[in-house]
């Protein structure tokens, strides 16, 4: 009986390492102010599925986070408002509505735009001021902390490192998301296809940049509003939205 139980262990855990995903390729490039755009390919050996993740990775003691705001129309797309405000990186933001109201929490320029709301979905709140970058639990947030910048959404990928439990697994889309870690490090970034698990996973358990295990991260507004935007040296690279939405999260200098 022990010679059976040990194998079953071993075979459990042969199944979760085969099933974990493998970076095949990744490219760094150096931004303005030290923000790094990081491109990384992956694939899952055990269903030969592969995406790519790019990452606006930035030091929150030179960066933080800005909410830019398009209340009415003629509304902006990504690139041309990172442009405009001069942002150094960027991505869309929060949910909202089809008269384009934010759903949940929305603060830009120290100004409330909308309130906290309590839902199963918009479980954190990306939250930044000119000393640091959070994510926190809509229950953990305060207006005494004072944030310049704030957006509601969800739901959490990954907290204290390890990926959030009963994510949704089949459904596939294009996802942005934000993520902290240790040592001042923060990022934007942008997935290709794949699910809420699954991406939850990756940035859990893959270290897609030597300096930057994450973690927390949060799932922003996905699918056809997902959109990214970086400066670079060489050139902006840019992932555009496929509709219109209402708020950017951009990354600026101190």
């Amino acid at each position: 009986m022990l010679r059976v139980k040990a194998a079953l262990l071993f075979l459990a855990v042969a199944i979760t390492a085969h099933a974990d995903w493998t970076i095949r390729s990744a490219h760094s490039e150096l931004g303005r102010a030290g923000v790094v755009h990081r491109q990384v390919s992956l694939e899952d050996p055990e269903t030969n599925e592969s995406v790519t993740i790019d990452l606006a990775l930035f030091s929150t003691k030179s960066c933080t986070l800005r909410v830019i705001d398009q209340p009415a129309p003629p509304r902006s797309d990504l690139a041309h408002a990172m442009g405009q405000e001069r942002c150094l990186a960027g991505v869309n933001g929060g949910y909202f509505d089809p008269n384009y109201a934010p759903i949940g929490l929305l603060i830009s320029d120290g100004k409330m735009i909308a309130p906290l709301q309590r839902a199963r979905l918009i479980t954190g709140v990306l939250a930044a001021s000119p000393r640091e970058v959070k994510i926190l639990r809509a229950r953990e947030f305060s207006r005494q902390q004072k944030f310049n910048a704030a957006v509601q959404c969800g739901p959490f990928l990954v907290d204290q490192g390890r990926s959030v439990r009963s994510l949704e697994k089949t459904r596939t889309a294009r996802r942005t998301f934000a993520a902290v870690g240790s040592v001042n490090r923060a990022a934007l970034g942008f997935c290709s296809d794949v699910s809420l698990a699954e991406l939850a996973k990756i940035l859990a358990t893959t270290r897609l940049a030597d300096d930057f295990r994450v973690e927390r991260a949060l799932n922003l507004d996905g699918g056809s509003s997902s959109a990214f935007w970086v400066a670079r040296e060489s050139s902006a690279f840019s992932i555009p939205e496929q509709k219109t939405v209402r708020d950017f999260v951009g990354v600026v200098p101190k």
